[in-house]
């Protein structure tokens, strides 16, 4: 009897204890839902195994089948919007944009969105003669993408009262390319979210706000606030870099300037009017300031750390978590 009540008396206690520590950790920003940076990881990784994944190609059009399917497992409600667009040197891009919503008739919506789509050159690559192939873009596009993903797993477990839609834009990176002589063309980037904009899924689309997500993979990334970002969407920025010290990661997210960059947040900014940030890595210290890696064949999976991606999805997850 003396031993039973002992065991009993630990069992309670090591209840006690686990029961504490859980409520510990519930205390802390954003710890009631875990990130799971290996899950964002393989979701990266599926990408970039379909090989670049650029307009018009077999492995272009396996990964949106991948995405569609996932998206919807994850129980939302996807829609493929396909459309041809006019590239720079005037071919035509069969193109996706994939959109999944969650709770679609809730009137207070936040979109995050990312390009899955990569480029189709590595026009800053060293080696002039591979210059004209494409690249598998692991940080350039499937890390954004494979963020989301995981956010769109945890999300049916949030119980949130605001509308969710995930949109992954394609045709992003079909701008002009440096090392061809082509006359400059404005508006040849971002195509997938140019007829989105113009042409939403829903008549009349309208968010609370967006985030938008770009090359948010690599080892020690540092996240300046954007200027168009700052521009069109400031109370935005504020929100989310604060959120991202609450969290811990206030060594990504610098809270100092960065400059302009042209990526799909301007023309949902500027043609839809829904106020929308990008979170995009600016590196002072590289040429391009966008990474060594940036359009070449060095962006791949050795380039990805579960470490960057685990920063800016659990920053995502705790504004959604707090709206």
């Amino acid at each position: 009897m003396m031993l039973c009540l002992l065991v009993a008396c630990q069992v309670n206690k090591d209840v006690a204890r686990e029961q504490s520590e859980h409520l510990q950790k519930v205390k802390k920003p954003g710890a009631e839902f875990v990130f799971n940076a290996d899950s964002a990881y393989s979701f990266v990784a599926r990408q970039v195994a379909f090989g670049p994944r650029v307009p018009n190609t077999k492995a272009h059009s396996a990964c949106a089948e991948y995405l569609k399917s996932k998206l919807e497992s994850f129980g939302a409600d996807v829609m493929l919007q396909e459309v041809e667009l006019t590239a720079f040197d005037h071919s035509i891009l069969h193109a996706k944009n994939i959109i999944a919503q969650y709770k679609p008739s809730l009137p207070n919506r936040i979109m995050l969105c990312a390009h899955w789509d990569s480029r189709p050159f590595a026009d800053r690559c060293s080696d002039s003669l591979r210059r004209n192939e494409p690249i598998l873009g692991a940080n350039d596009g499937a890390s954004g993408v494979g963020v989301l993903l995981e956010i769109a797993r945890i999300i049916p477990m949030l119980g949130l009262q605001t509308g969710i839609d995930i949109i992954l834009f394609d045709a992003e990176d079909y701008g002009i390319p440096d090392h061809l002589d082509v006359p400059y063309v404005d508006d040849t980037w971002c195509l997938g979210s140019q007829y989105w904009a113009n042409h939403p899924h829903v008549p009349g689309y309208h968010a609370d706000y967006g985030i938008l997500l770009d090359m948010v993979g690599a080892p020690q990334a540092t996240f300046y606030q954007e200027i168009y970002s700052l521009t069109y969407a400031k109370k935005i920025v504020k929100k989310v870099w604060q959120s991202a010290r609450k969290c811990g990661y206030g060594a990504y997210f610098v809270s100092d300037r960065g400059v302009a960059i042209t990526d799909d947040h301007v023309y949902v900014n500027k043609l839809r009017e829904i106020p929308c940030i990008d979170i995009i890595q600016w590196d002072p210290d590289s040429d391009s300031g966008l990474g060594t890696y940036w359009h070449t064949h060095n962006d791949t999976m050795e380039g990805i750390d579960k470490n960057t991606l685990k920063a800016v999805g659990q920053t995502v997850l705790y504004v959604i978590l707090n709206e």
